[in-house]
């Protein structure tokens, strides 16, 4: 997953005899006043945090969001998974499979 962990947030969860590796986000000042939908964002960052595509001013950046100024930090969203409907999936893979030969034929 990670390779950096500047903010010391990786944690161990145990349930019922079983181990999970998860990212507290109480250990990233600033994080208890964010918004739900942000705190989502921000825990993605610190699973991926790299220090080249994904880094702790990332992080920091997020969690100093401030509703009101404007936006000066473009924040990655890596996704673990994208679930989608049938009816929407199927065209969407068919696109992508055609963006991808597209990307071969020019080489």
């Amino acid at each position: 997953m990670t390779a950096v962990d500047t903010f010391g947030s990786k944690d161990v969860l145990e349930v019922a005899g079983a181990e999970y590796q998860i990212f507290r986000l109480d250990a990233v000042e600033g994080s208890e006043k964010l918004p739900y939908s942000l705190k989502v964002l921000l825990e993605n960052l610190l699973r991926t945090e790299d220090g080249a595509n994904i880094t702790a001013d990332h992080v920091r950046a997020l969690a100093n969001w401030d509703p009101e100024a404007e936006p000066d930090t473009e924040i990655q969203f890596t996704p673990a998974r994208v679930i989608m409907q049938d009816f929407t999936g199927v065209p969407c893979v068919v696109d992508l499979a055609t963006m991808r030969e597209a990307v071969v034929e020019l080489g």
